[in-house]
């Protein structure tokens, strides 16, 4: 089985507000998840990211989101399909020409924060937000990978990128609970992020080998595993980043 790609949000920064690690977790991850200025970033942060990760070989991913820079896109906006789909074109075309200046290209789609879990909803509305977004990036590139929440069942999600003809990369978390049905754990609740460095590893490393968590409840939850999301916004999390990126190579030597 594959090892899974390290991703990391970054270029959250914006004007005077510096937020995260960005030049120390380049050397740790595989793809840079960056801002398009409608959530963080701005046009500075966003070239001078793009060169950070053009320097470290790492693969650029657009970051779009809700149009909501004082809720850093956490907040769920109204928006119909095709207003979301428009967001997408703009943010995704906004980055890409910023790459394109770099030398480098967007390589992947992964929508941030509340869009992100908005999409994931089972739901009219939440299969609504999906399928634009699918529609969004098969408008732009249909070659470039949207990324999703991996979950205890993606059949139905699955079959809607095959019918709407988008890649998926799903997307697991090394330091976050997850429910019976493969989903997070509100960061609401008591013990929805793990902070304790081995706590982290350990459930990456169980990702990455392919075997069941153990969900909130104690039931057996087994997660496909594209590419697994870290945090670098501060020197514990970097450090995190980088035991994983040890462990993911003693993995592979094995």
């Amino acid at each position: 089985m594959p090892i899974p790609l390290l991703n990391c949000d970054v270029g959250e920064s914006f004007g005077a507000w510096k937020i995260g690690r960005d030049a120390d977790v380049m050397a740790y991850i595989d793809c840079a998840n960056i801002a398009c200025g409608f959530h963080a970033g701005d046009p500075d942060v966003m070239r001078r990211t793009v060169g950070l990760a053009v320097a470290n070989n790492v693969a650029i991913g657009a970051h779009p989101g809700y149009p909501d820079l004082v809720g850093f896109g956490r907040r769920s906006l109204a928006v119909s399909p095709s207003e979301a789909e428009n967001l997408l074109l703009y943010q995704i075309g906004a980055l890409d020409g910023v790459c394109r200046a770099e030398g480098s290209r967007v390589r992947y789609i992964k929508p941030h924060g509340a869009l992100y879990n908005d999409m994931a909803v089972n739901s009219p509305a939440g299969q609504d937000l999906l399928r634009a977004t699918m529609r969004a990036v098969r408008a732009y590139d249909a070659s470039l990978p949207l990324l999703v929440m991996s979950t205890a069942d993606t059949d139905d999600v699955r079959a809607l990128a095959a019918e709407e003809g988008v890649s998926l990369w799903f997307e697991v978390f090394a330091d976050r609970a997850y429910d019976q049905q493969g989903r997070l754990v509100s960061r609401r609740e008591p013990g929805a992020v793990h902070h304790d460095e081995s706590t982290i590893v350990a459930q990456a490393v169980t990702l990455a080998k392919g075997e069941p968590l153990a969900a909130r409840d104690g039931t057996p939850l087994q997660l496909p595993a594209d590419t697994l999301c870290v945090h670098g916004d501060n020197e514990s999390s970097v450090a995190a980043v980088r035991a994983i990126r040890e462990a993911f190579g003693r993995l592979e030597e094995a």
